[in-house]
């Protein structure tokens, strides 16, 4: 009887065993990984594996702006700054529908350089907070372009600046050097975005300063507690609000303009010459149209030493290889030429190998007077012999001369203000100024009320209205200087008395036309 007792036992704890043992295997018979629709038979269990989902990446997106916000990566701490800057995002949505416009044809271009870098995405938006995406944007500080460089700073980054190009504004260039700033500044600040940021707003000797100050007193160095310029210490906290609300929209129920998430620009480069009127005829698009994507060139033609490069529409690529093509390769060979003592007109066409008339016709010279110092249009080894020559050539004197067109500015009205004073100090007509308000000149005008005026300027300029703020050892004429306009100009559009003193911080509004502002280097 105990001999049953023990083999009964034993049986038991045999089959225990086993059970336990084909448990494991069952187990270890399932693979982690298997084919789809894979079925592997166990001890009857049937196990079906569940198939791969597809890898859905920030570069299958159909709309960059999804692209961007997959690979935001900056913390967005809960501070006071970046609240205000998010609430003015949301309080003023048209901003960020121009910018969304503006920001249309660059967007991919810009995020494929990011991203290529291995930096945050934050970085594709920073126009955003420089320049709202306008390329052609100018500062009090002359800050040029997307990226909003100084021109130091530009020569510094290997951007060329003189009287044909201006590198600040080129897209593709502007942004390489801005990208190449950031890392260095990244690297400078030990992997520290936040301060690599304010001290590409603000330089990085300061923030270096505000660094050791804060170290020197015992107190944190992250950014939030740096003593910094106020546009610094805004500069950041705008950034961080921007992505968030765009990383965001559905929960701040903003719509922003859909872009695709494919090149919409590319590169074309005739390695020649090339008149601007010219190219954006081969490529199919208006001279604006042109130069809205090519920014950088500040006159009608190219540097006879380059760049010669043109950003175009990716549609209009092959169109404009086939008709270049077709017309020969076409170029133009010209130079600025500034006179020296001793010089004539005749000397100088002898030695560029064209004529007097050539010259005369090319800058619109009704004599042969020139003065030293002067700079000339010279058409290289061009004489009048065809009619597309001719047309070259007048061409040339309508940009060397200043045709009129409109730009448009917008005015406060103050006490005492009427139609008439108001046309007599902006050099307009009064009954202008009432068509363009879609008002009668019996309306009364209100204090603080927005009027719209357009005023003339050259065709070939891009004026953009900075306010300077007077600092100390200001005066009139050194500003007109600095700014390439004149001191009857700054007294006109701001209404001074050509004696009247210039008070500490007193705001003036200057016009700038862009394409001068190399106009002093060669």
């Amino acid at each position: 009887m105990k001999l049953r007792y023990v083999l009964t036992c034993s049986i038991l704890l045999i089959g225990c065993q086993l059970s336990k043992t084909n448990n494991i295997e069952t187990i270890r018979m399932i693979p982690e990984k298997t084919t789809t629709n894979q079925q592997i038979e166990t001890n009857s269990i049937v196990v079906k594996e569940d198939p791969i989902p597809h890898a859905v990446t920030p570069q299958v997106q159909e709309n960059i702006w999804d692209r961007i916000t997959m690979q935001l990566e900056l913390p967005v701490p809960d501070k006071q700054r970046i609240n205000y800057y998010r609430n003015w995002y949301l309080k003023h949505p048209q901003h960020l529908e121009t910018v969304a416009k503006r920001a249309e044809p660059f967007l991919y271009l810009i995020t494929e350089k990011v991203e290529a870098r291995g930096i945050p995405l934050e970085i594709a938006l920073l126009p955003i907070v420089e320049s709202a995406f306008d390329q052609f944007a100018y500062s009090h500080e002359q800050a040029a372009g997307l990226w909003q460089f100084v021109p130091d700073t530009g020569h510094r980054f290997g951007l060329k600046q003189n009287w044909w190009y201006d590198g600040r504004r080129d897209v593709i260039a502007s942004t390489d050097a801005a990208l190449d700033l950031l890392e260095y500044l990244h690297k400078k600040f030990n992997g520290n975005w936040f301060h690599a940021l304010a001290a590409y707003n603000t330089g990085e000797r300061r923030i270096f300063m505000a660094i050791r100050k804060n170290k020197s007193m015992g107190k944190p160095t992250d950014f939030w507690s740096l003593d910094l310029p106020k546009e610094t210490s805004e500069y950041v906290p705008k950034l961080i609000a921007v992505a968030d609300i765009i990383k965001h929209q559905h929960k701040y129920k903003l719509s922003l303009l859909p872009i695709v998430n494919k090149p919409v620009v590319g590169t074309v480069d005739p390695n020649v010459q090339m008149d601007l009127a010219q190219a954006a005829n081969y490529a199919g698009l208006s001279l604006s149209e042109l130069k809205s994507l090519n920014p950088g060139y500040n006159h009608w033609v190219t540097s006879p030493n380059g760049p010669t490069h043109f950003l175009l529409p990716h549609n209009k690529i092959d169109r404009f290889k086939r008709t270049f093509s077709d017309d020969g390769n076409k170029s133009i060979n010209i130079t600025r030429y500034k006179v020296k003592t001793g010089d004539s007109l005749s000397l100088i066409a002898q030695r560029h190998h064209t004529t007097i008339k050539v010259i005369k016709l090319a800058n619109s010279l009704d004599s042969s007077n020139i003065l030293s110092g002067q700079h000339l249009i010279i058409p290289n080894g061009l004489k009048v012999q065809t009619k597309y020559s001719l047309n070259d050539l007048r061409r040339f004197a309508k940009f060397s001369s200043k045709k009129n067109s409109d730009y448009k500015l917008s005015y406060r009205v103050k006490q005492g203000d009427s139609f008439w004073k108001i046309s007599r100090e902006q050099d307009i007509s009064y009954k202008d100024l009432a068509r363009w308000n879609g008002m009668n000149l019996q309306d009364p005008l209100h204090i603080g009320q927005k009027l719209t005026m357009w005023k003339r300027a050259d065709d070939n300029v891009l004026i953009r209205t900075i306010l300077y703020s007077i600092r100390e050892g200001d005066s009139l004429s050194s500003i007109a200087l600095q700014y390439n306009v004149s001191v009857s100009e700054l007294v006109k559009w701001n209404s001074l008395k050509k004696h009247e003193y210039l008070k500490l911080r007193q705001k003036l509004k200057i016009y700038i036309d862009i394409s001068e502002t190399n106009s002093k280097t060669r």
